[in-house]
């Protein structure tokens, strides 16, 4: 295969979030040549989504087996990666694994050690890093903007858990709890944002309005809607994520605050802006700014998360032909498991917990 030709993508899980990995590999100028899921209408989706007549196949194992792809994206549910990721690897293809990593430390632990010794691209797919205006945001932290950071709080205001099949995502079994399947996302962005890694987390949270009517074979879902998460990181700084999984009707999604010494610096997803105080002082004029960040049309269509999965895909594919870095580890994506994982025991045992009780 020639550097620029375009790579041959398998996609194992076809629902909800394959199909936008879908529209954005077309967009980025490649091809699904596979798909995996032994379900057989969630395949009828994502074939119909890829438009290229894809190989369909029962499992990650077939697939892996066909020589039909380079890469592949995993995008089974939770539970399933530490299965589904192994003959992939022994295939050969690069990997971008859908977070979360795996629903277990020991889970995490093993994909990353796995990973650390394959000489393919592996990826842990965290899209929140690649939205621009996200992107502007952590570089204008990093180059000084606000001076030395001291505080750092992320909000996401946003609808229910989705309707998935065979109600998977109902249960902190299958997904690791909500704190890891929604939220290592948000627990990636601290360790980029502050740079350095957590030491002690303390999560207050429940589940108040979202699923309590609902049963599953006579089982009540038990997964957190809403909760207030404090990390400690090692370097000093602080930082708190702020969840609520009943707000459909806030103008923001998403709000991410940095403060430092000199200024706080904010950005607001789905607007766009990104925010500049500068300190001026008790009773003097302020000084805020706002800026907007523009995300092409194309890349907003084609996806749920802010143009961000058509960033990736490009970082991804210059990281497969060796025109740039893994940006997103499996030890990145064991880390942010393990901060989830910290917060749902923390929500539970109403206690604060030490990163050093996960062995991290």
């Amino acid at each position: 295969m020639k550097s620029t030709d375009p790579l041959r993508w398998g996609i194992v899980g076809s629902g909800m979030m394959a199909i936008e990995h879908i529209a954005n590999i077309k967009l980025a100028g490649h091809r699904v040549t596979a798909l995996a899921d032994p379900v057989a209408k969630s395949l009828d989706r994502a074939s119909a989504a890829a438009g290229s007549d894809p190989k369909r196949f029962g499992d990650a194992a077939a697939l892996a087996a066909s020589g039909l792809c380079d890469a592949v994206v995993v995008a089974s549910p939770n539970f399933t990666h530490v299965d589904v990721v192994p003959p992939l690897m022994d295939a050969g293809l690069h990997i971008l694994c859908e977070k979360p990593l795996a629903t277990t430390i020991d889970g995490a632990r093993a994909m990353a050690a796995a990973a650390a010794g394959y000489d393919r691209v592996f990826w842990t797919a965290m899209e929140y890093r690649f939205m621009p205006p996200v992107a502007e945001f952590v570089a204008q932290v990093h180059g000084g903007r606000i001076g030395a950071l001291h505080m750092l709080s992320i909000r996401e205001h946003r609808f229910p858990f989705l309707v998935k099949v065979g109600d998977w995502n109902r249960f902190a079994a299958n997904t690791g709890g909500t704190m890891v399947e929604k939220c290592c996302h948000f627990f990636d962005m601290m360790r980029l944002i502050v740079g350095a890694e957590p030491t002690r987390v303390f999560c207050s949270g429940a589940m108040d309005v979202n699923h309590r009517d609902e049963r599953y074979d006579g089982r009540t879902p038990d997964i957190i809607d809403n909760s207030y998460t404090v990390v400690d990181f090692a370097n000093g700084v602080r930082a708190m994520l702020d969840l609520c999984m009943f707000a459909d009707g806030a103008e923001q999604q998403e709000e991410i605050a940095a403060v430092g010494d000199r200024a706080r610096l904010d950005v607001l997803i789905p607007a766009g802006d990104i925010v500049h105080s500068p300190r001026v002082g008790f009773m003097n004029a302020k000084q805020v700014t706002r800026a907007h960040v523009e995300t092409p049309a194309e890349a907003l269509a084609a996806g749920q998360h802010h143009g961000s999965t058509y960033f990736q895909h490009l970082a991804f594919t210059r990281a497969v032909r060796g025109e740039g870095p893994v940006l997103v580890t499996a030890d990145d994506g064991l880390r942010a498991v393990a901060m989830g994982l910290a917060a749902e025991i923390s929500a539970r045992e109403h206690r604060v917990v030490t990163m050093a009780e996960l062995g991290l």
